[in-house]
């Protein structure tokens, strides 16, 4: 009997989660394509797409905060039904965000220099320059893809982005293929060609998206808001003061990653080339999670929108059921195929048992992955962020980079150490989460 009460709320946020985790499958297959063809041509090509990911994740995170922070008013207003309030902030969202996506990239385009004076080794640094040029040149158009498709899930329409995306992953796949090695004609440029493979797709995903919002009948009735003043500054504020701390909070989350990254980097390359596996296929899976979240902020902010808090708090429970069953079939999968899946991007023998070492505890901590994204999606969902901002500071940058130090390199433990740091932090993070929502909703 209790198990039905809940059957309508799994039903609903799976048809939500369902495309969202196609579209974010598809998001992280763009990088795990890079990393599976890349790793053809070497070890030290693979670590030099690590570390230039690691870096550019910086710069992405910064602009996709500010994408996020749109979701909960439009969700609301649409659980409102508020129609014209949805354009005007889809409207002024976009104003926002290709303005921050232009002055991201002149920002990082100057600092560029700085990239050779993180004891990195050199020709792991030099190889990744050009690709990470072709990474800050698809700023623009991916901020502008992630700002349409926040206003789309808002409304719940979750099934354009899939196709948008998929779309575009297959054409990321298609170019590497001729541009990485120099097929039918074109140039072989091996790491660069990676990369301008990801700006093409990228490209292509924005202008089919603003494309299918202004044609799309479900999507085009909120564009008839837009209103010629641009600029209204009520919708402006919300959206910066939810923004501000979604993006704060996503940083502090990428930074610990980053750092973690350029710490394994000081060990040696075969690490690095390690890591870079490992993160790439948890990534994978904790696009699921990130599927389940997605839907949940879509579902709460609806429901909290329309005052319904019962259902809210039901919903946010589906969504925790349902992580919990999909993380433990993939941390399952990581720790008894430890050695297997490695070699699907390397034949280097020592990158193979780096990897699997690694595995065992990125199985531990899908988890905890997993639960820490929906506490935080629920929070995103009522626009309770800033609370979420500190946590995620706390759990990563206080607690997570410090004992992956000490584990790492005071008890020698290598990367294996700096990855168990990430674990303790995530499973922190996501108790504290999971208890802020539940205070914030004693008041309804």
């Amino acid at each position: 009997m209790h198990l039905q009460k809940f059957l309508p709320y799994y039903k609903r946020n799976l048809n939500l989660a369902f495309p969202i985790i196609l579209t974010q499958l598809g998001q992280v297959t763009v990088s795990l394509a890079d990393t599976f063809m890349v790793g053809r041509l070497g070890t030290k090509e693979l670590a030099a797409v690590a570390f230039a990911n690691s870096v550019y994740m910086l710069v992405f995170i910064f602009g996709l905060g500010f994408s996020l922070g749109q979701t909960p008013h439009v969700g609301k207003a649409y659980g409102r039904k508020q129609w014209w309030k949805i354009g005007v902030f889809f409207q002024n969202a976009l104003i926002i965000n290709i303005s921050l996506s232009i002055i991201l990239f002149g920002a990082v385009f100057l600092l560029q220099p700085l990239l050779y004076h993180l004891n990195q080794p050199e020709n792991v640094v030099q190889l990744a320059m050009p690709y990470f040029d072709w990474l800050l040149a698809s700023t623009i158009p991916v901020l502008l893809f992630f700002t349409c498709r926040q206003f789309a899930e808002g409304v719940g329409n979750t099934k354009i982005a899939m196709w948008v995306t998929l779309s575009g992953n297959a054409i990321n796949i298609i170019f590497n293929y001729l541009l990485i090695f120099g097929k039918f004609g074109f140039p072989a440029m091996g790491v660069e060609g990676a990369g301008l493979a990801t700006f093409i797709a990228r490209v292509v995903m924005a202008l089919s998206f603003v494309v299918l919002i202004f044609w799309h009948p479900a999507l085009k009735r909120f564009t008839q808001y837009f209103s010629t003043k641009r600029i209204y500054l009520p919708a402006l504020k919300q959206l910066i003061v939810t923004g501000f701390p979604i993006t704060g909070q996503l940083i502090v989350e990428v930074l610990a990653f980053s750092f973690s990254a350029i710490m394994i980097g000081w060990i040696n390359e075969v690490n690095l080339a390690a890591h870079q596996i490992v993160l790439q296929l948890a990534s994978a899976t904790f696009m699921i999670g990130l599927g389940i979240g997605s839907a949940c902020t879509i579902r709460i902010s609806h429901q909290f929108g329309s005052k319904h808090y019962k259902a809210t708090r039901m919903a946010s429970l589906a969504s925790l059921h349902l992580v919990t069953v999909f993380m433990t079939l993939t941390a399952i999968s990581f720790i008894v195929l430890r050695r297997f899946i490695p070699t699907w991007f390397s034949s280097d023998s020592e990158v193979i048992d780096v990897a699997a070492q690694l595995f065992i505890i990125a199985g531990i901590f899908q988890l905890f992955d997993g639960w820490q994204t929906v506490g935080l999606a629920t929070l995103r969902g009522l626009a309770d962020v800033t609370f979420a901002m500190f946590i995620a500071f706390s759990s990563y940058l206080v607690i997570a980079l410090p004992i992956g130090y000490l584990f790492g390199f005071v008890w020698h433990l290598g990367s294996v150490g700096i990855w168990i740091g990430l674990c303790i932090g995530l499973m922190i993070a996501a108790v504290a989460y999971r208890l802020r929502f539940l205070h914030f909703m004693k008041k309804y």
